[in-house]
């Protein structure tokens, strides 16, 4: 059986050595740990976009961007060289500056979204970015092949690989959260009635949790005046059935006990154990996205240390974000706004002997894995979130126990909202005081409650996800 991936980011990227030659990357994630275990029973071919110059430099050596079997473990990758100007206006303005807004959530709609003769011309580009995937998948796809398309970014091509390709079966992941009707129809009603139908060229549609999964069918019902069946899961529209389903992705606990098992890790716990000595140690592990709503868990730490001073030189929060699309403005000015606030916090609060808060802006994976070990309680607080693994991640790892502050609207609170201590993301006053709640649990407590999270978080490792997804084709 030929298995078909469709994704923006492909499992290997490449760098140029001092040398001058190209040397390759296996990539990282859920997605490519998934798609390993599969790939050597599986005739799998892997459809991505070239990222950087140097991926397009090794994409162009192949008229077609193969790269097969070059050495990593997910099967044959065909890398699409796509004009830099028609990548940068599908992915930067649309993806990520109005999809992801969309279904996060984020936009202030006094001023946003502006949907004017700039926005159509950066549409026309996401529209010729999915054309290119669903053309080579097309090309590429042997009879009956199942393809499964990832994301946001390719919404349009299960519809288009359908016209071209109605052999195939096809389904789509969606890593995000769904935007309900009202917020959805911010975009042009054309627009959002060509995303829906995109979707819907697939047999299946993955969600991350139930809520997203109801929103998308009732954005068919309200927009599209589909035929939904919320109980069944299904959708018909045109003729046509399509399938909606929930895989709620987890972590493979295995894998990551490993990696956290390495030197390399073991090094940075020595450096944190320094740093914190013998106080209560509050984590938070995020990109500098928007969405993961830091300046108010940092506002919330804040209020937690004004209204609870017994806790002043007691605790440490350690805060790394790393850095998230650079590129654009409103997320440079955030990071910015990050950085100011703590600050501001080790200013009123700090003494001689005591730091309150330790913020890392750089990506070190390492230092994170070693932080989780050594953490009491872990804050996850985003506006919304699709399902935010570092929820799942840190009671994986906890050594001693780890207390959870989750966020409602994040995806995994379906899943681990019994043992974690949830929070509305906008109150910060009411962050504070769960903040001083989960330090103020009970060792036995927290243990418990952190074995039962791990249980949870590891029910749907990569390798099952997949395979469900895979199922669901049949």
């Amino acid at each position: 059986m030929q298995v078909l991936v469709a994704s923006n980011r492909g499992p290997v990227s490449f760098r140029r050595a001092e040398d001058g030659t190209l040397t390759m990357r296996r990539g990282g994630g859920g997605l490519v740990s998934g798609l390993a275990s599969v790939a050597s029973g599986t005739d799998l071919l892997w459809v991505c976009a070239a990222l950087s110059d140097d991926d397009r430099t090794a994409a162009r050596q192949d008229p077609e961007g193969r790269l097969d079997k070059a050495g990593h473990d997910t099967g044959a990758v065909r890398m699409l060289d796509i004009p830099e100007k028609t990548f940068h206006r599908a992915y930067n303005s649309v993806a990520n500056s109005t999809l992801w807004f969309i279904h996060h959530l984020l936009y202030a709609t006094p001023t946003a979204p502006h949907f004017d003769a700039v926005f159509r011309r950066d549409w026309q580009a996401y529209t010729a970015y999915n054309a290119a995937f669903a053309g080579a998948l097309g090309q590429d796809a042997e009879q009956g092949a199942k393809v499964v398309v990832q994301d946001y970014h390719l919404a349009l091509v299960p519809g288009m690989l359908r016209e071209a390709r109605p052999d195939l079966r096809i389904a789509h992941f969606s890593h995000t959260p769904w935007a309900p009707p009202a917020y959805f129809r911010l975009l042009p009603d054309d627009i959002g009635a060509a995303l829906l139908e995109g979707m819907l060229g697939a047999d299946h549609l993955g969600f991350l949790c139930d809520r997203w999964a109801e929103a998308f069918l009732s954005c068919c019902d309200e927009i599209l005046g589909a035929r939904v069946d919320p109980v069944a899961g299904t959708v018909t529209h045109r003729g046509r059935t399509t399938r909606v389903g929930v895989h709620a992705l987890g972590i493979d606990g295995p894998e990551l006990r490993e990696r956290a098992g390495r030197a390399d890790v073991a090094e940075r716990m020595a450096a944190l154990r320094e740093q914190v000595g013998d106080r209560q140690l509050l984590l938070r592990i995020d990109r500098t996205e928007l969405s993961k709503n830091i300046v108010r868990g940092l506002a919330a730490y804040w209020e937690l240390l004004l209204n609870h001073p017994e806790w002043r030189g007691r605790v440490v929060h350690l805060a790394f974000a790393y850095p998230s699309r650079t590129d654009l403005a409103e997320y440079r000015a955030y990071t910015a706004e990050v950085e100011r606030l703590a600050a501001e916090i080790n200013d009123e609060f700090g003494t001689d002997d005591w730091t309150p808060l330790i913020l890392e802006v750089k990506d070190d994976y390492a230092r994170s894995l070693a932080a989780y070990q050594l953490a009491d309680v872990l804050v996850v607080n985003p506006i919304r979130d699709g399902m935010n693994l570092v929820a799942k991640e840190g009671p994986v790892l906890s050594d001693k126990g780890c207390a959870l502050v989750l966020s409602r609207e994040a995806g995994a609170a379906a899943e681990l909202s019994d043992d974690a201590l949830i929070v509305n993301p906008f109150d910060v006053s009411q962050t504070a005081e769960m903040l001083n709640q989960a330090l103020l649990l009970s060792p036995d407590d927290r243990k418990a409650r952190a074995k039962r999270l791990s249980d949870a978080a590891t029910a749907l490792p990569p390798t099952r996800w997949f395979a469900e997804q895979l199922a669901a084709l049949d």
